[in-house]
């Protein structure tokens, strides 16, 4: 096999003179390392993209003038993002164009924009493509340039090595066993059809049957600790530790993340977030968890993935935190920001069918198998709401079952009005899930009407859960203070008649964020009695750090 291409930068710009500048700019700075392709139109980038799509070459870079005639730079670069998903994104601009600036950061989640001419380079384009360029080089994408998934279309396990790759924002190509290339993949391995899920990496190193920490490490995610000694550990890859992790690193702290499956949380899951601050058309929660996961990484904060922490403990001045694997890490400091969980759906069978039909959040894995399909999502807040305007660009119909009379109690009203207006959501009152079966997956539910009694059953291969949430705090029993629900007391509510939480060894009351064990800060939905909200769980992550600050100059 000869040696891989050098990586495209592609540049469209329908003005001859200046599609010439900016390619010579460009080639001046990044010809040794990078192939730079220009085109006239959106229409001839786009062929010139699937040219270099069909020879297995990579794309690191798409800059494309905004007023062409016939086709935009914002409708090219949506286009484009079919082709190269991972690919960075710039629009030209003649003049400040606030509003096709906002338009593209929503519509094709734009990097950056540019005026041009620019003048000189060195000032005003090449530190924006350098720190693109970077940036693109640092994805999956970039390092492999395919990974193979071959499993069952009904195989949990299957499933578990999908939803994995999807939520660390690793692209993969899945198989099914009786695809011919599948097959293939299996004999050449050395497995049958019972061993799946194989996994096999763009340097053919097969993995049949891999572990999540097996997953992370061929992938290149960050699975052990660089030191043992920290000046912050923030537990929990959500918005709010995400947040965290951000300030801390920005402001010079020893930082480590570490996160048990994949950063973003439940938030990552979100197929659209519209009320999040600055994005009046809203962004998918990969978008938003794949910027801060770069902004954490950039300035210098750990991300350590598919570590589990099962233990906490105070060692002089010192937190020392437990994985599962017994390995220890200490820190002058502590946030806590481990999110929820969904709660699992108890009615009888439905437990036997997760992974093959009942999934737990919105899977967006399994959305292009829902075309035409009936879907069925148990929930009425925000999160179910999302997934139900999701699916029903998918499915035939979607279901949304909830407990109460409607979805005014839990719900936003901008979701509230699109599943109004949507002809393809039905929504079932006072229906709850009270038995699921089927063969090798879902295949029927029988619902009942809360108010009724009245009981029925249908035909579905597809559910979808969203109910209640729950703080994994288990651990921490004995440890800190938590509520009566598990959710970790902090701040003022901690101090009771004016007494400090037991073994408070401080002369002071906790600081707002501050759990009862001092120099240890919970934030976002883990935190007893918090706003559950990206934006709020985004502001404490950063308050948290503020607060670490003020308790490290008082040691």
């Amino acid at each position: 096999m000869g040696a891989m291409a050098n990586p495209v930068i592609l540049t469209v710009d329908d003005d001859p003179v200046v599609s010439r500048a900016v390619a010579r700019d460009l080639r001046r700075r990044y010809g040794e390392r990078y192939r730079v392709v220009r085109a006239g139109s959106g229409p001839e980038a786009l062929d010139a993209l699937r040219e270099i799509k069909l020879r297995g070459e990579r794309v690191a870079l798409l800059l494309a003038d905004h007023r062409m005639p016939g086709m935009t730079g914002i409708e090219f670069l949506e286009a484009a993002m079919d082709l190269f998903p991972a690919a960075r994104r710039v629009l030209l601009t003649a003049y400040a164009d606030t509003d096709a600036a906002i338009e593209a950061i929503n519509v094709v989640d734009l990097d950056h924009y540019l005026l041009k001419p620019w003048h000189p380079p060195e000032e005003k384009l090449y530190p924006v493509v350098d720190g693109l360029l970077e940036a693109w080089a640092e994805t999956p994408d970039a390092a492999l340039t395919e990974i193979r998934v071959v499993g069952h279309r009904w195989s949990a396990p299957s499933f578990k090595v999908r939803d994995f790759l999807a939520r660390n924002l690793v692209p993969y190509r899945w198989l099914l066993t009786d695809d011919p290339e599948g097959a293939r993949l299996l004999a050449a391995a050395g497995a049958t059809e019972a061993d799946v899920p194989l996994v096999v990496t763009a340097e053919g190193k097969t993995l049949v049957a891999p572990t999540t920490a097996e997953l992370a490490g061929v992938v290149g995610l960050t699975v052990e600790p660089a030191t043992d000694f920290y000046d912050v550990v923030v537990v929990g890859g959500g918005p709010a530790g995400l947040g965290s992790a951000v300030y801390a690193a920005s402001e010079g702290l020893r930082t480590v993340l570490v996160e048990r499956r994949a950063t973003g949380g439940q938030a990552g899951q979100s197929s659209r977030i519209e009320n999040y601050l600055g994005f009046p058309d809203g962004l998918s929660g990969a978008q938003l968890t794949d910027r801060a996961r770069r902004q954490a990484l950039k300035f210098g904060a750990e991300l350590l993935s598919t570590r589990e922490v099962v233990g906490l403990r105070e060692a002089g001045g010192a937190r020392l935190l437990s994985f599962d694997d017994g390995v220890e890490i200490a820190a002058h400091t502590v946030v806590l920001a481990t999110g929820v969980s969904y709660r699992v759906l108890g009615a009888p069978g439905v437990a036997d069918f997760t992974g093959r039909g009942v999934f737990y959040g919105a899977v967006s894995t399994e959305a292009p198998s829902c075309v035409d399909q009936e879907v069925y999502i148990v929930g009425g807040a925000n999160s179910a709401g999302q997934a139900a305007v999701y699916f029903a660009r998918y499915a035939a119909r979607v279901h949304l079952l909830v407990r109460g009379p409607d979805l005014t109690a839990s719900m936003s009203r901008y979701l509230i009005d699109q599943i109004e207006r949507s002809d393809r959501i039905t929504v079932h009152a006072h229906t709850q899930v009270v038995g699921a079966a089927g063969g090798d997956h879902l295949e029927q539910l029988t619902l009942c009407n809360g108010r009724t009694g009245e009981r029925r059953t249908v035909d579905t291969s597809w559910l979808f859960v969203f109910i209640g949430a729950e703080p994994r705090t288990d651990w921490l029993d004995g440890v800190l203070v938590r509520d009566g629900r598990g959710f970790i007391v902090t701040g003022p509510d901690l101090v009771v008649d004016g007494k400090r939480p037991s073994g408070w060894s401080l002369s002071r009351d906790p600081y707002h964020l501050e759990t009862s064990l001092p120099g240890v800060f919970a934030a976002g939905d883990v935190r007893s009695q918090s706003v559950k909200r990206v934006a709020s769980a985004v502001g404490e992550g950063a308050m948290a750090v503020s607060l670490v600050h003020r308790y490290l100059e008082a040691q």
